[in-house]
Formats: structure tokens, sequence, C-alpha cells
């Protein structure tokens, strides 16, 4: 089948469904309800650097919570593939993986969403750049907690550490390696990335 007879009979589909792909998508992501407790996160006040650069543990946390929504996603076609004879095994693990990627995807978002919120970047845009008609609906506490560890930002001394901070402190201590032509950013922390 040629490219034009295959987008011919994409928009056939298209035209009996009455709604593409994106736009379906953007259905899905309008119904999602907002974070419990969904939160503006506070001001802080913003480092100047010479050069405009994305945060290298903004980088590192990219890397390490696609890795394993990746791993679980992964997960989710092996158990779908092995289990198909055993319908409750099936949907078990089917499910177990494909809620746990998106536990990681939510949080990073949520995550990056703040760090955004704190650098004042405009509502409307953040709105555009999330394709949510509310820019908290992703921010939780516990997004709020991994970006405060992942900036260097103290516990208060009478509370005890978080467990999403102690995560952020540890991907803050890696660190993002650019090579002399501007190439791919890499990370030197493969001991957080072990299973």
């Amino acid at each position: 089948m040629t490219s034009h007879a295959r987008k011919n009979a994409a928009r056939q589909r298209q035209e009996l469904s009455g709604v593409n792909r994106r736009a379906a998508l953007q259905n899905v992501r309008n119904a999602l309800p907002p974070a419990p407790q969904a939160r503006n996160a506070t001001r802080f006040q913003r480092h100047q650097a010479a050069e405009p650069v994305v945060p290298s543990e903004l980088i590192i946390l990219v890397q390490d919570f696609t890795r394993w929504a990746r791993k679980h996603l992964d997960e989710a076609v092996s158990a779908a593939h092995r289990h198909v004879d055993q319908p409750s095994e099936w949907h078990r693990l089917v499910l177990y993986a494909l809620t746990d990627a998106l536990a990681y995807n939510f949080l990073m978002v949520g995550t990056l969403a703040a760090y955004l919120q704190e650098q004042e970047l405009d509502t409307d845009l953040l709105r555009r750049h999330l394709q949510s008609p509310d820019p908290d609906r992703y921010v939780t506490q516990e997004a709020l907690d991994l970006l405060a560890g992942l900036m260097g930002r103290p516990v208060n001394k009478d509370e005890q550490q978080p467990t999403w901070h102690f995560i952020g402190q540890q991907l803050a201590e890696c660190r993002v390696e650019r090579s002399e032509r501007e190439g791919p950013a890499r990370s030197n922390c493969q001991e957080l990335w072990i299973d």
C-alpha cells in the first residue's frame, strides 16, 4: 500500500470516528482530574545565569524517570504476550506495570510544572505546554518534594525527610556530561538505575 493510499484509509477511518487521535488525546487530558490537593509551586529566587540553560538536575530527572517508566511499559508488553492464556494474571500484571509507568510520568510532569511555576513562566504558556486548562493539575506535594530535593533545598529541622525529597537529592548528585559539540546530554549516574 502506498503512502497516499494509507493516508486516504486513515482519513476514512477518522471521518467514521469523527475525531483524530490528537484531538482524542486532548479530550482525555481535559478529563483528567487535578491532582489531590493540587497546588501552585512557591516562588523561589531565580539564579541568574550568563546564558539560560536547563538545570542538569531536570535533565537527570527526565532521563531517570523516563527510563523507569519505559521499564514498566516493557513489563506490560511482556506480560501481555506471556499470559494470554491466563486472563487473571494478564490483567493483574499488565495493569500493575501500566499504573507504575503512569505514576512516574505524572510525578515527572508535576515536578517540571512546579519548576516552571517557580520560574514564573506565564500561566497561559504553562497551560499550553501541559495541554491542560489547569496549570496545577499535576503539581502534588510529592512533586514539590522531589523538586526541593533536586534543587538542594533543605528539609525543616523538625520534619522527617520525605522519600521523594531524598530521591531528588540522589538524582541531583548525578552530573550531566555534555560533549564539546553540544551533543546529547548523558548522565554519569548509572548506579541509580539498578533495579
